[in-house]
């Protein structure tokens, strides 16, 4: 009988496309119960990944130099049967080679440059017509054919710990519904004004009786205390001092979670909280949250810019463009009023 097999991926970076790989590792123990699962993560990363109930364990990419030896010489002792390199950069495909597994992948993706192809046992090519027409998900499952991987589901879904749980308990404690407001973005373009937040709070408290709460991370510190400032009504504003952990353990608990496309939505997703999202102008059909029970807002595109649309606005990139703006308050209410009646499914 062959050895279990013990399997890396590598993705590097950013909350969302870690999260969106649960339905890989999914397929992967649900063919090999008894494999090794790995995930390779920059540090900023590393928390997501116990979250992932069929990830092992969690490779960090060394921050400085003199880390890389020791890095390097363990990469190599764990015996790797198996690389799926989401990413094919110069530095992950260098890697893929480096651990000596028998069976090394990634993707040939058509306009996009294939990096060192002779580290690779198996390269799927990925028209441009198919990555555009299909969520993430779809592209990321299609590098599991060449290892004969059945596609049994494409269920994601996070698990917090009961340590997490425990000690965000008290921060949404209390009777009735209650709402996550997540007004934050990488790009500052992406985010949907304050005052019609605000507004939008205020209505839902007004007129369907729901607690809403306010989260970010420590760069959105500023818009939180906009909204607050600008809501007629009382909203409750959490420190932004959450782990990744405990910001998956804390969205958990709430009947809806409003946000923009974002880290913080995949994960809301992931822990089965229904989800309004707002988008501008990136491709919602790659990058909509996975499942049923949520709602994705955005405006018809290309959208026109209005004569108030901060100067410099680019249509053609979603991190540069101000859509979103195109967005009422109260096409956001009635999103979320009807998300909450529907409720979770």
């Amino acid at each position: 009988m062959s050895p279990a097999p013990r399997i890396l991926v590598i993705r590097r970076r950013y909350l969302g496309d870690i999260v969106l790989l649960g339905s890989v590792f999914r397929n992967l123990r649900l063919h090999w119960p008894a494999a090794h699962l790995a995930l390779l993560v920059e540090p900023g990363c590393a928390a997501l990944t116990p979250l992932h109930p069929d990830v092992d364990a969690t490779l960090v990419l060394p921050r400085s130099l003199l880390a890389w030896p020791g890095f390097l010489r363990r990469l190599r002792r764990e015996r790797f049967t198996h690389v799926l390199d989401f990413d094919n950069t110069d530095k992950t495909a260098l890697l893929t080679r480096w651990t000596g597994a028998l069976l090394r992948l990634t993707y040939r993706r058509e306009l996009v440059k294939h990096r060192h192809p002779r580290c690779y046992t198996h390269a799927v090519p990925v028209t441009n017509a198919f990555y555009d027409s299909h969520h993430i998900t779809e592209t990321y499952l299609a590098l599991l054919a060449p290892l004969g991987v059945p596609l049994a589901t494409r269920e994601i879904r996070l698990v917090p710990s009961a340590a997490d749980l425990a000690a965000v308990a008290p921060l949404s404690a209390g009777p009735g519904r209650r709402i996550l407001v997540h007004p934050g973005s990488r790009s500052p373009m992406r985010v949907w004004p304050a005052e019609r937040f605000a507004a939008v709070c205020d209505r839902l408290q007004d007129e369907l009786g729901v607690q809403v709460f306010l989260t970010g991370g420590p760069g959105d510190r500023a818009e939180l205390e906009k909204i607050r400032a600008a809501a007629r009504s009382h909203v409750v504003a959490l420190e932004p001092r959450f782990t990744v952990g405990r910001f998956a353990a804390l969205v958990s608990r709430f009947d809806l979670f409003l946000c923009h496309d974002s880290g913080p939505m995949h994960i809301a997703a992931g822990v089965g909280t229904p989800v309004v999202a707002l988008y501008g102008s990136q491709n919602a059909v790659i990058w909509r949250p996975v499942g049923d029970n949520h709602t994705v807002l955005q405006t018809a595109l290309p959208c026109p810019c209005l004569p108030d649309t901060p100067a410099p606005c680019v249509k053609t990139d979603s991190y540069r463009s101000y859509c979103v703006r195109q967005l009422t308050v109260e096409q956001v209410f009635d999103a979320v009023a009807a998300r909450l009646k529907a409720g979770r499914q």
